[in-house]
């Protein structure tokens, strides 16, 4: 006879697999059969998307205006220098959010990550190269690095930035992998629990622990609204709007609307008989209305305006509810 539970079993087992300075397991059981990936899936997700990490989100380049232009004695173009660029992760010191870094180089020589060190400024890529530089070249440029998460596009950023910086996409997320996997585990004889084996792999600007721990209190954060008493509210009667100027306007009959005789004849054939019908289409829906051409579609939509309504228009649930109530009587 199985044994009868009350209460899930609660996993008493965590252990923490280093594996590099950039890579460990995080290993959680036994969990009742299900709870893994009931678990490991959301976390999964906010290790991806919420974990804050550095970026640069512009440059301005000495001698160059756009993303196709080049510098004299630098091997690489611009757009080059910028894919080298993004393979470079820094992290601010002291736990700054954002730093404007200045740098100068002079050939001949090879630029790499390690070479952009700097007071404000750790490279965790050291090793990581952005460009060659001959004898007679000279390469200028100004970063703007900032701390966020996830990952924003060089558009939604150039509103704020400088005219004479190039916008780069910025690529905030410190965690490069994130898998896990599932094992079955014997509990007192019972084959049927599970162990969760969750695998971290980061840039180097966190540590996967620390990811780990983020991506725990942003899911803890997420689910607090939960937490909070919860109260019912009253949904408001239909009733109380029924009676409403607006409700008897969308009501009311397409005759209301003055319409020619062509474009009445058309929306009557379709069996439109309110205003409501008409708000409540799409435009597409309306311009497929048999027979219906365009300078009948641009005369509904102008008279329907008039009475203070539009094609597609949003109206509120209780006032959609009304409407229809009153049609279908």
């Amino acid at each position: 006879m199985k044994k009868i539970k009350t209460t899930p079993y609660l996993p008493e087992e965590f252990v923490v697999e280093q594996i590099s300075d950039n890579e460990a397991n995080i290993i959680a059981f036994p969990f009742e059969t299900g709870f893994s990936v009931s678990l490991a899936h959301p976390l999964r997700r906010f290790l991806l998307s919420s974990s804050v990490g550095y970026a640069p989100v512009a440059i301005k380049i000495e001698g160059a205006k756009h993303e196709f232009d080049s510098v004299r004695g630098m091997l690489e173009d611009i757009s080059d220098f910028i894919i080298n660029l993004k393979s470079i992760r820094f992290r601010l010191k002291d736990e700054a959010k954002y730093a404007e870094v200045e740098y100068s180089f002079t050939g001949p020589c090879e630029v790499r990550g390690s070479d952009l060190q700097s007071d404000e400024v750790d490279v965790v890529t050291p090793d990581a190269f952005l460009a060659t530089l001959n004898e007679d070249a000279t390469l200028k440029f100004s970063l703007k690095i900032y701390q966020g998460i996830g990952y924003v596009p060089s558009e939604d950023i150039r509103d704020d930035i400088d005219e004479d910086y190039i916008t780069l996409d910025a690529f905030f997320t410190p965690v490069r992998r994130a898998t896990y996997q599932i094992e079955n585990v014997l509990v007192e004889d019972s084959p049927n629990f599970e162990k969760l084996i969750l695998n971290i792999v980061t840039d180097g600007q966190i540590s996967p622990v620390d990811a780990f721990k983020n991506a725990l209190s942003v899911m803890h954060a997420q689910m607090a609204v939960f937490s909070s008493e919860i109260s019912i509210q009253t949904p408001v009667a239909i009733e109380r709007t029924a009676d409403s100027e607006e409700v008897k306007s969308l009501i009311a009959t397409i005759d209301d609307l003055g319409l020619s005789a062509r474009s009445y004849n058309c929306l009557d054939r379709a069996e439109i008989k309110y205003i409501a019908q008409i708000v409540f289409m799409s435009k597409n829906d309306l311009k497929n209305v048999k027979n219906l051409g365009k300078k009948s579609f641009d005369e509904i939509v102008e008279k329907l305006e008039e009475a203070g309504f539009s094609v597609g228009q949003v109206l509120a649930d209780e006032t959609v509810a009304a409407v229809k109530k009153q049609i279908e009587s």
